[in-house]
């Protein structure tokens, strides 16, 4: 039986949220009263993946990470594009099929572009930051190279 007024249409919505909430709330009451309250440095400690945490939270990152999340989201909202050009696709015919082929060359061009830089790439710097870090590497005015490393035995 479908509705036939507004107030009935939006009861199976107001219904939904209804039960989100409660249950959201339920869970979290049910936690605080019946779970235990112990504080010690352990329970204290920022847990992440099972790793014991090292070092500052504070530390730098480096600018390829940023460099790769912006280009995620270029990307991820270039393919939002595409929903609803294929929605109309048929009603577009020729033109609309002309105009998304650009539009994807132009992605296609921009990430063949940041792959031919490197910006993808993430070995090549991990491996010149961690001899930077153990000292084989020694700058010069324009590149980092390899220090010859001698054993003495």
């Amino acid at each position: 039986m479908l509705p036939t007024s507004l107030p009935e249409s939006y009861l199976p919505v107001l219904l939904t949220w209804m039960f989100a909430i409660t249950n959201a709330t339920g869970i979290i009451v049910a936690g605080y009263v019946l779970g235990k309250k112990i504080r010690n440095k352990a329970k204290d400690t920022p847990y992440e993946c099972g790793i014991t945490p090292t070092g500052s939270a504070k530390e730098r990152f480096s600018v390829k990470f940023y460099l790769v999340a912006m280009l995620f989201i270029l990307f991820d909202i270039e393919a939002v594009f595409l929903y609803p050009w294929a929605v109309v696709y048929r009603d577009l015919k020729w033109f609309g099929f002309v105009e998304m082929l650009l539009f994807v060359v132009l992605v296609l061009a921009g990430f063949f572009y940041i792959w031919k830089k490197g910006v993808l790439d993430w070995s090549q710097t991990e491996e010149v930051e961690r001899k930077a870090a153990t000292g084989l590497l020694r700058r010069t005015s324009q590149t980092l190279e390899p220090e010859k490393v001698t054993h003495v035995a």
